[in-house]
């Protein structure tokens, strides 16, 4: 299995890529503030590549719920000098996590090569159309609603069923606006549109996406279904992100999104050491 993000290719089956995540906003639910400054952001883009990271996923705008909409002129005076800095000394691919199509165009342009897309569910095609121009990689994420409502009340019959027909229909869209199926990453979308039981049977389901043949990615970290299941504040997650991180790589996924990217590489080489020694 192949994923081409511009200049960049992996080979899969290879070690679970790392996506380190930097969040250039105010209000982001875990770090919100901290990396706003353009010079944090740099910064902190940096140490996490010296950590381990394989990728970085620059967000302009926050996505947790209830989040406040920003306009694309401002997403664009967070994230560009971040990723104009970034590109230039990183040999990494740089994701851009937005929802808009000016600013995945500007960010790809800017050398970024990948778009992280959580609003995936949208119903015009010309997000997928930028991509496909630019030959970038591109995250298929599932989310019932938009984040101002996605969790009112999310309602599934079966959500891990449910996720893989959206998934199917995607990429059947995705394909007729010039996406080849190398460039798609797909992503269940964890705390996207659910209730905890929805994320944990996502969890515990994701070996049913493995046929379509694609990386899967998987973002718990620090999420509020931790919290609501453990009772824990958000800088206090780490322990349970990095059991759904082992439990996700152990079911097939092979991105992994985290903020914490050198307790994840540990805990992630491990698990891979342990399943490489289980099949002997």
């Amino acid at each position: 299995m192949q994923l081409r993000a511009c200049q960049f290719k992996f080979t899969f089956p290879r070690p679970a890529l790392i996506m380190g995540i930097v969040n250039v906003t105010p209000d982001s639910f875990s770090d919100g503030g901290q990396f706003f400054d353009a010079d944090a952001a740099v910064e902190h883009g940096l140490k996490l590549i010296e950590h381990g990271a394989d990728i970085l996923d620059i967000g302009g705008e926050s996505t947790r719920p209830h989040a406040a909409p920003v306009g694309e002129a401002e997403e664009l005076r967070r994230v560009l000098p971040v990723i104009e800095r970034l590109a230039a000394v990183a040999k990494i691919p740089l994701s851009i996590d937005t929802t808009k199509p000016g600013v995945a165009r500007a960010a790809l342009q800017a050398g970024a090569s990948l778009v992280n897309d959580v609003a995936a569910n949208r119903t015009d095609d010309a997000m997928w159309r930028r991509v496909a121009e630019a030959g970038a990689g591109y995250v298929c994420m599932h989310m019932q609603g938009t984040p101002q409502i996605m969790q009112a009340d999310p309602v599934y019959d079966d959500v891990v069923r449910a996720v893989g027909d959206f998934f199917s229909g995607r990429l059947e869209r995705m394909s007729g606006c010039g996406l080849s199926r190398e460039q798609i990453i797909l992503d269940a979308g964890i705390g996207f549109g659910k209730t905890l039981e929805h994320n944990l049977q996502l969890l515990g389901g994701i070996e049913h996406f493995r046929g379509f043949g694609r990386p899967l990615l998987v973002g718990a970290s620090r999420k509020s279904f931790i919290g609501k299941l453990l009772g824990s504040e958000t800088a206090d997650r780490l322990p349970a992100s990095l059991a759904c991180a082992c439990l996700a790589v152990a079911a097939g996924a092979q991105i992994i999104r985290a903020h914490d990217v050198v307790e994840t590489v540990q805990a992630i080489r491990l698990t891979e050491a342990w399943l490489a020694c289980k099949k002997k």
